[in-house]
């Protein structure tokens, strides 16, 4: 790999690294002429950018609570680089610091923030592709309780504006995301679509619920995607929310009935999720309170 340059735009100077994917890397660094901390992702130029087109979905949803804003793209040496605000850490580390339980209203919170991110998303065409605990983030300060969906680099376009017509069902696919929350359908090929988002966010909240979920070992055994596989299909309703409010089977049940090109119910989903709140709904996450040390080391993270 080419030598990291010091300086992206000249004016955003590179720090330590945050976290690293399959095609680009983030780093912390600072804004020498703002003085304020920000994100920088790399990637090398290639035929085929992923960073790019993560940008031009960026700029798409700009403006969306919980979207990630872009600061600066364009090319640095021989890579291509997106700067971004930096942002607090991600579900999956504020999990570990909780040991691996969140409460039933917290889950109810970040469910009810996610829904209305993937609704803000595919109101604009675009389905994820990768809904887990690590492409969620917490803001900073003001908007430490905000959650962000972060990580667009597979996503995709459900719509076809030239035709106004939904993408055709198709099948034959590879596995795209993360295969412990990937949709049952992803598993097999189909085209990803909105249903599939929800299910793996669905699968996101029951894994905060339970700490685990039947299809994951230990982080020594990894399992693969084949395994995974047959174990959610063989995985019954009943063993997968034992111990826990029945409204999340009900919603995973709801979005594995939704056709390839059929649109969700959000609100019937919110509904779901705020029944099962003791209180009236607060509109924080009411995480960071319990882990206000974590917000210390914030974190951007990748797959």
């Amino acid at each position: 790999m080419d030598k990291v340059p010091v300086r992206v735009d000249g004016r955003f100077r590179l720090g330590d690294i945050l976290g690293s994917g399959s095609y680009a890397v983030v780093y912390r660094a600072w804004n020498i002429i703002k003085d304020v901390a920000v994100a920088v992702k790399l990637e090398p130029i290639t035929h085929s950018s992923s960073v790019q087109h993560e940008y031009n979905i960026l700029k798409h949803l700009e403006g969306g609570v919980g979207i990630p804003r872009v600061i600066w793209f364009g090319r640095e040496s021989t890579y291509h680089a997106l700067v971004l605000d930096l942002l607090g850490p991600s579900l999956h580390n504020l999990f570990l610091t909780h040991n691996r339980k969140f409460s039933l209203d917290t889950v109810v919170n970040i469910g009810d923030q996610l829904l209305s991110r993937l609704e803000y998303i595919h109101s604009h065409n675009y389905v994820h592709g990768d809904i887990k605990p690590q492409n969620v983030v917490v803001g900073l300060g003001d908007l430490k309780d905000t959650a962000f969906i972060i990580d667009f680099g597979i996503a995709k376009e459900f719509w076809n504006t030239a035709t106004s017509l939904h993408i055709p069902f198709c099948q034959g696919q590879h596995l795209t995301g993360t295969p412990a929350f990937a949709s049952i359908n992803t598993h097999l090929g189909v085209e990803p679509g909105r249903c599939d988002n929800l299910e793996s966010l669905t699968y996101m909240l029951i894994y905060f619920l339970q700490g685990s979920l039947p299809w994951l070992t230990s982080d020594e055994e990894k399992l693969s995607s084949s395994s995974i596989l047959e174990r959610k299909v063989d995985t019954t309703i009943e063993n997968l929310y034992r111990g826990i409010p029945v409204e999340f089977a009900t919603i995973l049940i709801y979005t594995r009935s939704l056709a390839f090109s059929e649109g969700p119910d959000y609100n019937h989903l919110h509904s779901l999720l705020r029944v099962l709140c003791s209180v009236s709904m607060p509109a924080a996450l009411q995480i960071n309170s319990h882990v206000s040390s974590a917000l210390m080391f914030p974190l951007y993270e990748l797959m």
